[in-house]
């Protein structure tokens, strides 16, 4: 596994080399991330920022993992179906950040036109799967293994598009979403390490490598945001990458902060319509601790180590 740090170097540097003259492109074309108005007022200073750098590292991801597992003739469908996930989820990202750019608005593509996609996506990696006889099993706390063909498109489906909202969700924050992928990302090459699945692992390295080289533009503040470009595909590959290692549950814990903004979403919206009142003074719940008085460093800190130590949790007890 001597090879795993080459697709983090490779993935770091393009990305470190290419994302100023990404952001100097958007600089001078005057595209930016429009701010939507029901958010904290004092992020209203962010509108104009840069967005949709997630492309850049997205592409840098898919290089690097490409030539290093070619050179290494380690290239397989498992490799395809993962930058099936990372790619096919981008192109949806992209649409919704072109279309927000496009018209200067906080609104891209339709909800439903942006899970149709999502859907869409999910299916084709599923057939991608199958077709390679991948063993379609999923284990179901309290029912064992279950096999059903159904039963595993349906939750792959889940899976991909739940995620991919989730990290989604969780990209409100200078840094935030950046630092929790790469933990996430981070627990999932150990395991592909730990499993000797060098192409999950090499992909994951890669995700990293391009995190990385991204987080010295996107920490606080921000002189660039990832846009659903980068949030889409992140949760999308984490999900895909947990199935091709048959350890989807583990996102439960390695993605806990996920789970709890899209939680904290469904939570406020079900007691809003039920009751009229709300939970949270905002949501995603990244928000309601700012409208507490917490910092986004304060924030990101807390949440960046929540995550962690969900990884460290799941690594120590079934890693």
């Amino acid at each position: 596994m001597e090879f795993s740090l080459i697709p983090l170097i490779s993935s770091f540097a393009i990305t470190v080399i290419c994302l100023p003259l990404f952001i100097g492109l958007m600089r001078m074309k005057h595209e930016g991330q429009q701010i939507r108005e029901e958010g904290p007022k004092w992020h209203a200073k962010k509108s104009g920022t840069p967005t949709m750098g997630g492309v850049v590292f997205i592409i840098a991801t898919v290089i690097s993992a490409l030539w290093v597992l070619a050179w290494q003739h380690k290239i397989n469908k498992t490799l395809w179906i993962l930058l099936a996930a990372l790619l096919g989820y981008t192109i949806i990202g992209f649409l919704d950040d072109g279309l927000k750019l496009l018209y200067k608005r906080n609104l891209g593509l339709r909800a439903w036109q942006k899970l149709l996609g999502q859907i869409i996506i999910a299916a084709i990696i599923i057939c991608l799967a199958l077709s390679d006889h991948f063993d379609y099993g999923i284990f179901v706390p309290f029912f064992g293994r279950v096999t059903n063909l159904v039963f595993f498109a349906c939750f792959v489906i889940f899976w991909l598009v739940g995620y991919s909202n989730a990290v989604n969700l969780s990209d409100g924050l200078d840094g935030l979403a950046t630092g929790l992928s790469i933990i996430a990302y981070g627990t999932y090459a150990y395991l592909a390490w730990q499993m000797d699945n060098q192409v999950a692992l090499c992909f994951a390295m890669a995700v990293i490598g391009g995190l990385l080289g991204f987080f010295i533009f996107n920490h606080k503040p921000a002189k660039i945001f990832m846009g659903d470009a980068g949030s889409l595909a992140l949760g999308g590959g984490l999900a895909a990458l947990s199935i091709m290692l048959q350890r989807p549950w583990s996102l439960l814990l390695v993605g806990i902060v996920f789970v709890c903004e899209t939680l904290s979403v469904i939570l406020q919206v079900i007691s809003f319509q039920t009751t009229g009142k709300r939970i949270f003074k905002m949501t995603p719940i990244h928000h309601h601790f700012e409208m507490l008085g917490w910092s986004e460093w304060k924030v990101d800190i807390v949440f960046w180590l929540t995550g962690l130590i969900g990884a460290v949790v799941y690594l120590l007890i079934w890693g």
